[in-house]
């Protein structure tokens, strides 16, 4: 039991006045305990009353409103508004008229999210590949329930399916829908629960009714087959890829790539995008080509805008001059989501528990259900014959003398003793006696029982070969198969995604279009970047900086090089040098903090071209601590442009170094002194932000002031400062050896 603990904590009054001298009570409760009473319970209402969607292809919410809708008599009958069902279906989902509302946009044909609408909608209903284009409130809009809704609730009324109580007792409603096909294949569905998650694509109805009838006929067919790829509403084009379609079919997970579709138009020079990926939206799509034309990584393009109208969707691409269509979209595709993977995660749930199923097993338990629910269908049809076979065989002795049965009647004097003197006069029970009492005076003739008992036989018979149909898993099968093909010829449509087989040559990589040739960098002391071409370096006469700024650093480089820059906010910035525009010795160049991005008051400390990233980098802090970290620590599959924590940020940055080959290295401190080492013994590290190894001891009041490789000083008696292990204090420089100050990064 959770542990009461006293306290002498003020209380509040919902007036603002504290109450003095209250104690109030605290519970204290194991946090195990918290999980299985309170967490686990939250989690499992999410999972199996919310997120996760059941053979019928429906999740909860889906099938309160579908079935509200039903019960409105708005299959086949005139539109309502939107509210109108929003508030009745309240009655059985209460969570509100905004979540309702969502679900039936959803459902509907004008939002566009279904193969097969179930909602035929009228008004404002936004589009699915638009993020930005909201729909019109309940009050606005109309709707009714799509014919294809006819297979959803076909012999719902026949004991196909379990009811149960709503949340107040007072209604019915269906724990599943007796769908007449596999809905939970067709109808694409995605949801998020504690701890899972489901993401089941749509495949295309005629193929799903095919693939299924060929199931029942053999379980072990090929499903690629008839199956051939997903089927998404919003079309576009699949990629065909054999092995990532086989994972998805057998193991319910994997992904597909999607593209969109698109026209040149040659009079104008423009492109027109006209349909998109099933993930992505229209917004998503214009802003990332809006920030690779600003970024200057594609220069083909002179416009782009949105002209989706009440035809469809939209996007045109206005071309510069020469730009050639295909190159340039070959570059979008891999660069932004006109090209996109739909990941597939096929969890379901059965009898109340999640679980994930390639499209075989999903089949499998989808038929398992069906062919209850017919089986159910079938058997309540045959005891609704045997009950009316009941009745008619005690009509059927009345036939013998209904004289008698009108004397019995009218001898009796209560009106109670009637159902039992027929019992006892002709040998019926009382509810065949019921049936004989209820009988008006008029059809109490020969000809009526005749005319009515003439269906014994017929019932008989009927009674015989549904009794053969219900004990025989076969003939239920063939009925299954019967109702798919007819449904397969009503309502199948033609795939709206095209499927591409051969993409390999269109997808493939192209070569690197950035021009190559050799180039000269200078880096000032400010942050100022110069590219100089050889040629035009030849032509110039001396470096221009601004006032109070100098030469820092130099390289000889490229166009197609990366450079790495590093600042004093502990990050690393990777840029290409054909970002950068070939400038002259006389302008300033480029200024990084501005080109890269960097925080405000953000400013470069040291820069460094990290070619094939085989090198090694040594920081040296002013604590006297060194790192050596191989450059491969900061090489990304990604292009990313900022790196965080690219150095220790427990002392401050001295001196950085590019380390291509071992060799020896001065550490001099603010106190004159010196220490001489091999980097050989510094171990590299693969962390970039490690703090390093002690070089030099220092004293409280000193720092290291700069680090340089050892012939880059004027150090003369080097033995004297050559250190036998490390860290040690260093010597004391003799005049000789001091040599001019070099330049350090502060």
């Amino acid at each position: 039991m959770p542990k009461k603990k006293k306290t002498d904590e003020t209380k509040a009054r919902p007036d603002g006045a504290n109450v003095m001298g209250l104690r109030a009570e605290v519970l204290e409760q194991p946090i195990t305990e918290t999980l299985e009473l309170n967490y686990m319970p939250y989690a499992m209402s999410v999972i199996v009353s919310r997120a996760i969607p059941e053979i019928d292809g429906f999740k909860p919410s889906h099938r309160k409103l579908l079935y509200t809708m039903y019960q409105m008599h708005l299959l086949g009958g005139p539109r309502t508004k939107s509210a109108n069902v929003v508030g009745a279906t309240m009655k059985l989902n209460p969570h509100g008229d905004a979540a309702i509302y969502d679900t039936l946009v959803r459902l509907s044909r004008g939002y566009g999210a279904l193969l097969h609408p179930f909602v035929d909608s009228k008004g404002n209903f936004g589009k699915v590949y638009s993020r930005d284009m909201a729909w019109a409130a309940s009050r606005y809009t109309e709707v009714r329930l799509d014919p294809i809704c006819a297979e959803l609730f076909r012999d719902i009324d026949q004991d196909t399916v379990d009811f149960v109580d709503n949340y107040d007792g007072k209604m019915k409603e269906p724990t599943l829908l007796p769908t007449t096909f596999p809905n939970v294949l067709v109808s694409a569905n995605q949801g998020i629960a504690v701890g899972m998650a489901s993401s089941v694509c749509g495949f295309n109805l005629g193929e799903v009714c095919d693939t299924a009838i060929a199931y029942l006929k053999d379980p072990g067919c090929p499903l690629s087959e008839t199956l051939k790829a997903p089927d998404f509403p919003t079309g576009g084009q699949l990629l065909y890829d054999e092995g990532a379609l086989r994972q998805v079919y057998e193991t319910g997970r994997g992904s597909v790539q999607l593209r969109a579709r698109w026209r040149y138009l040659k009079g104008e020079n423009l492109i027109e995008v006209y349909e998109i990926p099933y993930s992505t939206t229209a917004e998503a799509i214009m802003d990332k080509v809006t920030e690779l034309s600003r970024a200057g990584k594609v220069k083909e393009i002179a416009d782009m805008r949105d002209e989706t109208d009440l035809n469809g969707l939209k996007l045109t691409i206005d071309l510069k001059r020469g730009a050639d269509p295909d190159k340039l979209m070959q570059k979008l595709f891999r660069s932004t989501p006109l090209q996109d993977s739909v990941s597939c995660n096929f969890n379901i749930l059965i009898a109340g528990m999640p679980r994930v199923m390639g499209v075989r097993e999903i089949l499998e338990e989808w038929t398992a259900w069906r062919m209850e629910c017919v089986r159910r269908r079938v058997y309540f049809d045959m005891k609704k014959k045997e009950d009316k076979l009941h009745l008619l065989k005690g009509l059927k002795k009345i036939l013998l003398d209904i004289d008698r049965a009108i004397r019995i009647i009218r001898e009796t004097e209560e009106e109670a003793e009637v159902v039992p003197n027929l019992m006892i006069g002709f040998g019926i029970d009382s509810v065949q006696a019921e049936f004989v009492a209820d009988i008006k005076l008029r059809n109490i003739n020969k000809e009526y029982i005749l005319r009515r008992t003439a269906e014994v036989d017929q019932l008989t018979a009927d009674i015989a070969q549904l009794k053969e149909t219900v004990n025989d898993p076969r003939r239920i099968k063939a009925i299954i198969r019967d109702e798919l093909a007819r449904v397969r010829d009503k309502y199948a449509a033609p795939r709206r995604t095209e499927i591409l087989y051969d993409y390999e040559t269109a997808a493939a990589e192209p070569e690197d279009e950035t021009p190559d040739y050799p180039v000269h960098l200078f880096l000032s002391r400010e942050g100022y970047l110069k590219k100089i071409t050889p040629q035009s370096l030849r032509m110039a006469s001396d470096q221009k900086y601004k006032e109070g700024d100098g030469p820092f650093l130099q390289w000889e480089a490229a166009n197609r090089d990366e450079l790495l820059v590093f600042t004093d906010r502990q990050q690393c910035y990777k840029t290409r040098l054909s970002d950068f525009d070939d400038t002259k010795a006389s302008a300033l160049g480029d200024y990084l903090p501005t080109k890269l991005d960097m925080e405000p008051e953000e400013r470069v400390l040291w820069a460094c071209l990290p070619g094939d990233y085989s090198a090694h980098v040594l920081f040296f802090f002013a604590n006297g601590k060194a790192a050596r970290v191989a450059l491969s620590a900061y090489q990304t599959q990604t292009r990313r442009k900022k790196l965080t924590g690219a150095y220790s940020d427990k002392s401050p940055l001295v001196s950085a170094i590019l380390l291509t080959a071992d060799r020896e290295m001065a550490v001099i401190s603010t106190e004159g002194r010196c220490v001489v080492f091999h980097t050989a013994s510094l171990n590299p590290k693969t962390t970039r932000a490690t703090q390093g190894v002690a070089v030099m001891t220092l004293k409280p009041r000193y720092r290291v002031e700069k680090a340089l490789p050892l012939e880059d000083t004027a150090v003369v008696n080097t033995a004297r400062y050559r250190a036998r292990s490390l860290p040690v204090a260093g010597a004391l420089l003799k005049e000789e050896d001091r040599g001019e100050t070099q330049m350090s990064l502060l």
